[in-house]
């Protein structure tokens, strides 16, 4: 083991450089690829939260509504307001059904424009009252859709997932973004091993060529160039370990969850989550191009 060692160390002095270039490698490459990880793991975070949140709101008819469920000039009266919550309650995607008068969403729109000038020239009678409806499954939203869009009284139908879906096509788009991104990265890591290795090997094929012929096993021949992939691996798996922890510690807990508390960010569980993949994939990254480089002077 000591002859191993000694051999593992020399090729690392003998290739400093071609090493150092490895280690940064894998560094920026495992980096991006932790960070996809995180942002997988964000994406799916908020994603659960806010469609647990989904609700659909049918909104009524009023005076100045326009629409064919609407009567010019006239708001929905109790008959079809009675029928639309009947209608509701008995889907049975609908878990619960909250009514909002004008009361109700003059209150609320009091307390988000309290500042605004444009509050002067409104009052409840300009509101307008609506339902909301919470789903029992937040996917299967279509059935209850198309059971109210068109009784008398409704105005409209809304469902938060028209707005939540592009946002979160576009983070599943920024995520496989930086995965794909890395995995490039990490294919340019992996053929520089294989260089690095490769090179390692032709310098001491001589050397290779009498302990094959002396009967050293091919694992004791390759070991030595294994254990060098793996400190350069292993290196720049720690570093971009180390800056997934700084990326959480400093932008995520001192900087965005303070700004926006309203969003679930994800914690330290989940950065370990990322460092283990991190570290996992640098170690297959480290072994696989070695095995291959070093095949041809297993042969000698």
């Amino acid at each position: 083991m000591r002859h191993t060692l000694r051999e593992a160390w020399s090729g690392l002095r003998r290739n400093l450089s071609m090493t150092l270039a490895v280690i940064v490698t894998m560094w920026v490459s495992l980096t991006l690829f932790g960070g996809g990880l995180l942002g997988a793991q964000q994406v799916e975070l908020a994603k659960g939260r806010w469609y647990d949140k989904i609700e659909i709101s049918v909104f009524l008819c009023v005076k100045d509504s326009k629409g064919s469920n609407c009567e010019p000039g006239q708001d929905a009266t109790q008959a079809q307001k009675d029928t639309i919550r009947n209608t509701l309650e008995s889907n049975p995607e609908v878990q619960t059904v909250f009514y909002d008068s004008k009361e109700d969403t003059w209150a609320d729109f009091q307390r988000v424009y309290k500042d605004s000038p444009v509050l002067a020239d409104m009052n409840a009678d300009l509101m307008q009252d609506s339902f909301r409806i919470k789903l029992k499954d937040p996917e299967q939203y279509q059935g209850v859709v198309s059971a109210v869009a068109g009784l008398p009284g409704v105005q409209a139908v809304q469902d938060l997932r028209q707005y939540l879906n592009p946002l979160f096509e576009w983070l599943n788009v920024a995520k496989w973004t930086t995965i794909g991104l890395s995995l490039l990265l990490l294919l340019a890591a992996a053929l520089q091993i294989a260089t690095t290795i490769r090179m390692a090997a032709f310098s001491r094929r001589r050397e290779l060529g009498i302990m094959r012929l002396v009967g050293a096993s091919n694992w004791y021949i390759m070991l030595p160039f294994l254990i060098e992939s793996l400190v350069a691996a292993l290196i720049g798996a720690i570093l971009a370990c180390g800056s997934l922890a700084a990326v959480q510690k400093f932008l995520i807990i001192d900087r965005a969850q303070p700004s926006l508390k309203s969003v679930e960010w994800i914690g330290w569980p989940h950065v370990g989550l990322a460092m283990l993949g991190v570290v996992a994939v640098g170690v297959v990254l480290s072994i696989v191009p070695t095995v291959i480089a070093t095949r041809k002077y297993l042969r000698v």
